[in-house]
């Protein structure tokens, strides 16, 4: 049974059977069938369907971001933003996709040579619950409008947002086939990426699925994206505007609840500014309106599931068991809620595994350091390679902070996110290969070179 629970009141909203072994055969002929058709169809026609997708979105965002909200306990706010930026990334890509993908002329001595970017076909998509619209539509955009088809097995937690997707493409004009929902467990993934007619697999997801995922493409020799977990430092230096640096600090933790894997969470603060930067924050967490994310006034809502509630409370406790200080916070909230406090954890030792974890929740530890090499050096002290913001005014160090910080992006003075019109994606255990951008719409098509003698 895949059930759709809302997590601030526990209310079992709707439930739904798992396709059929038969269903599960029944669409992945149709996929293929459908990218024989589709990858024929010109630029022009696949930019039409994005642009409608776009205005589908975006004048029905109330509809959809409520969806989101009941489904996995993001702000009504934030998930109405997130239907938005959905819109954006299905324009941007409409209007820069034929570009991005153009014949591309290569001077050689033959009388013709250039690269032709030609799409793979059915590529599954296995996506998770926190961002339940954009990370499947990040995807979908760029490969739709290159050619391929799209199977999403989507969270378990979030089916009427899965179902809502296929929803959009189709009434966008896609023709059926083209982007499919499949309703089924984690334990169909490997027979599906296994099949013939699977071309290429992305995931956005735990560290541990990544391997998985990769485990199984690696064995079929089938292309994948991977874009896994974060512990994102935010690093704050004397010549930063303080009052902006800690304020963002703040927004770029408990964003989405705390629940993305770009959201900072080790903030690594120069000495010299240590003390008041951490009596500002703390005042800030704890300034923070806690309820109801379908109340427009709502800043931080509940977790998605009980057991990423349950994994939280013990990483908190593990490191006030190692010798941090708990500044604020650090208990779940009363009520029946899956909701925890905004907390924040000082002094957590350098040298206990919990210091460079991936904190899924509203939870956030903080570093002193005396200066932006050591700043790096911390930043650096973890599996993880995402994303990374650093805040100076001053030319060398944001230098030293650009070509010293092991991560897919770097963001000066602003808060990591992601952007239709830029690549993203990490390095080490955050995974590999790119979405958005050129890079992203690039990633699953066949780079063919053509010589003409």
């Amino acid at each position: 049974m895949i059930a759709s629970v809302n997590p601030f009141d526990g209310v079992t909203v709707k439930t739904f059977e798992p396709i059929s072994d038969r269903e599960l055969e029944r669409r992945l002929d149709l996929a293929h069938r459908a990218f024989l058709a589709h990858r024929k169809t010109s630029f022009a026609d696949r930019a039409a369907k994005l642009l409608e997708a776009s205005r589908i979105i975006e004048s029905e965002k109330s509809r959809f971001g409520a969806l989101m909200t009941v489904e996995m306990g993001k702000t009504i706010s934030a998930a109405e933003a997130e239907a938005k930026k959905c819109a954006w990334v299905c324009r941007y890509y409409a209007e820069n996709g034929e570009q991005a993908l153009a014949q591309k002329p290569i001077p050689t001595n033959a009388s013709r040579s250039f690269v032709r970017y030609e799409p793979l076909g059915p590529v599954l998509a296995v996506m998770p619950w926190n961002f339940p619209f954009w990370q499947v539509f990040r995807f979908a955009a760029p490969a739709l409008m290159a050619g391929n088809t799209g199977l999403l097995k989507h969270a378990s937690n979030v089916p009427q947002c899965a179902l809502a997707i296929e929803e959009i493409f189709l009434r966008a004009g896609f023709p059926e086939g083209v982007f499919q929902t499949l309703l089924i467990g984690s334990s169909k993934v490997a027979g599906v990426i296994a099949d013939d007619r699977v071309a290429a697999v992305t995931l956005t997801g735990s560290e541990p699925a990544g391997r998985s995922v990769a485990s199984h493409a690696g064995q079929h020799i089938k292309k994948t994206v991977l874009e896994l977990g974060g512990s994102d430092p935010f690093i704050i230096m004397p010549s930063a505007n303080l009052k902006d640096a800690v304020s963002t600090a703040v927004k770029a933790r408990v964003i989405n609840n705390g629940q993305s894997c770009i959201a900072a969470k080790r903030f690594i603060i120069a000495d010299a500014i240590y003390d008041s930067c951490e009596r500002e924050f703390v005042q800030q967490m704890r300034a923070l309106k806690v309820g109801d994310p379908m109340d427009p006034s709502t800043e931080l809502g509940p977790l998605a599931t009980e057991q990423i509630l349950a994994d939280l409370e013990d990483q908190v406790q593990r490191a006030v068991s190692a010798g941090a200080r708990l500044l604020t916070g650090g208990r779940r909230v009363s009520g029946g809620s899956l909701t925890y406090e905004p907390t924040a954890l000082a002094d957590v030792p350098r040298s206990s595994p919990v210091s460079c974890e991936e904190f899924f929740g509203p939870v956030a530890m903080l570093f002193r350091v005396k200066d932006a090499r050591e700043a790096i050096e911390v930043a650096n002290s973890t599996p993880f390679g995402l994303g990374a913001s650093a805040w100076t005014q001053d030319p060398a160090e944001q230098q030293l902070f650009i070509e010293g910080i092991e991560s897919g992006q770097v963001f000066i003075n602003a808060m990591v996110a992601s952007d239709p019109r830029v690549p993203f994606g990490g390095v080490k255990n955050s995974g590999y290969g790119r979405e958005l951008g050129t890079p992203g719409i690039r990633e699953f098509v066949n780079v063919k070179s053509i010589w003409v003698g």
